[in-house]
């Protein structure tokens, strides 16, 4: 199961940004109810580094946000992502400035 960019949960969060919550609500229900029966037989998580935490999400988000030093591996693409977008605003000025640190 794809779990970056699913589209079913992208559609349930097109429906949120329509006001309708509750259909959003729904479609994320179907969303979780596939995830947990994918998990079942897949390995769902995309880090590539070995650890003893790899495909136990609950673990992992726990102990990140608890030493709150860096996010783990599976939210970084995302966030640098966003990052990117926000940097726009600034025609890329500090990914220039960071380059050159």
């Amino acid at each position: 199961m794809l779990i970056d960019g699913n589209l079913k949960e992208k559609e349930a969060m097109e429906a949120f940004h329509r006001g309708e919550r509750n259909e959003g609500l729904k479609i994320q229900d179907e969303f979780i109810k596939d995830l947990h029966e994918a998990i079942k037989t897949q390995d769902h998580c995309s880090c590539q580094k070995p650890c003893k935490y790899h495909g136990k999400c609950l673990e992992c988000v726990a102990i990140h946000r608890a030493h709150q030093e860096h996010l783990p591996n599976c939210f970084q693409l995302m966030v640098n992502r966003k990052i990117e977008n926000l940097s726009e605003l600034t025609e890329h000025t500090i990914v220039d400035e960071l380059k050159n640190k």
